[in-house]
């Protein structure tokens, strides 16, 4: 494998995985903060609505949660392709 083409597989799979990643944040920000709210309201953890907390804190600690796997994601892409130092 050429490394014009080892570089191309790398960043196919690297949007693969940014693609998957934001799918996520937006199905846990955008359809269960607003979308869902109301359904998720019915429901109370630790007195809070549960659209509530999916609105306010919830999508945050997802995105952070997901900053966590991309990185870790990436490490074995790096790996995997030689791109590690």
């Amino acid at each position: 494998m050429t490394e014009k083409e080892k570089a191309k597989f790398y960043w196919k799979e690297n949007i693969k995985y940014v693609l998957i990643l934001l799918l996520i944040w937006f199905l846990v920000s955008f359809v269960a903060g607003v979308i869902l709210k109301d359904a998720l309201n019915t429901i109370k953890i630790g007195g809070f609505k549960l659209g509530f907390w999916f609105a306010q804190q919830g999508s945050m600690y997802v995105f952070v949660v997901l900053i966590f796997v991309y990185v870790y994601l990436m490490n074995k892409l790096d790996k995997k392709y030689g791109y590690d130092a």
